[in-house]
């Protein structure tokens, strides 16, 4: 997870320091990742309790510093019998309107190092989650028919005959046009690929999708199910007026990513009962 925020950070870094020369000129400003991942702190799966830590990582730091302990922030915890799921924006909000006012206004911070004070910015550069939780934070529908955030629409599904799971296919179209796996049928779907992959949406268009949602935060309220959108809400992180121009906004855990595939795959070799599925 942490390389290949430290990558994106590296790819990205020179394109934000053009768009914002005054946050880039002074070293000493924050450059912020925020993960959010549930867990039980009962170490019990039926027990009716969930806990949320949001976490504040510092990427201006050395990649052997980053993901120390002392330099992970935990700004909050979101605790209850239920997961915050989509009401997350009303739990997060006090956190954003500070992070907005870090980036704003800034805070004057002593430099002990120097002996002099200087102004202190800060910018929330992606979030860290597993595709749930990423949802959640998005907006974005992480589940049905069109559940990847890349194809949206044109996700390529298959809903099996005699079951309720849904497989999604054609991964393959994200390879290089010239890769061989791209010419070979038996390992996929039957057919070659030759379509190319679709192009990530920019911030600015998220917002076009997402601007005049109608969100509606409680469980208890009823959801207005009449207009059918993959896009479920505006996400509160669009209050930060940087968010716009970020490349990638979400990032996957990649942790969780290789986690699940390797249990697939071995629970699937070993005929392990209640592994055998193949996500």
């Amino acid at each position: 997870m942490e390389w290949s925020v430290i990558r994106l950070i590296a790819h990205s870094g020179r394109r934000l320091n053009g768009l914002y020369p005054n946050f880039g000129k002074e070293p000493q400003n924050l450059i912020l990742g925020l993960a959010i991942d549930g867990m039980n702190p009962y170490d019990t799966l039926s027990t009716q309790h969930s806990s949320w830590p949001v976490l504040l990582v510092i990427y201006k730091l050395s990649p052997w510093l980053c993901m120390k302990q002392k330099y992970m922030m935990l700004s909050m915890m979101i605790s209850g019998p239920r997961q915050p799921r989509n009401d997350i924006d009303v739990y997060l909000s006090p956190l954003v309107e500070d992070l907005r006012n870090l980036w704003d206004e800034g805070v004057v911070v002593f430099d002990a190092f120097r002996k002099e004070t200087f102004e202190m910015r800060a910018m929330l550069f992606c979030t860290i989650n597993d595709f749930p939780a990423n949802g959640n934070l998005s907006g974005y529908s992480a589940k049905g028919h069109h559940a990847c955030p890349i194809c949206e629409e044109n996700t390529s599904y298959i809903q099996l005959k005699h079951g309720r799971k849904i497989v999604y296919s054609r991964h393959h179209r994200f390879l290089t046009p010239n890769h061989p796996y791209r010419r070979l049928k038996k390992g996929f779907n039957g057919i070659q690929e030759h379509n190319i992959a679709l192009i990530l949406l920019t911030g600015e268009q998220v917002y076009q999708w997402v601007q005049h949602l109608n969100t509606v935060f409680g469980k208890t309220q009823k959801k207005d199910k009449s207009k059918s959108c993959i896009w479920k809400k505006r996400s509160i992180l669009f209050d930060h007026s940087y968010w716009f121009d970020l490349d990638i906004r979400h990032c996957i855990d990649v942790m969780h990513v290789e986690k699940n595939v390797c249990d697939s795959v071995i629970g699937k070799l070993l005929n392990i009962q209640g592994k055998t599925r193949m996500a």
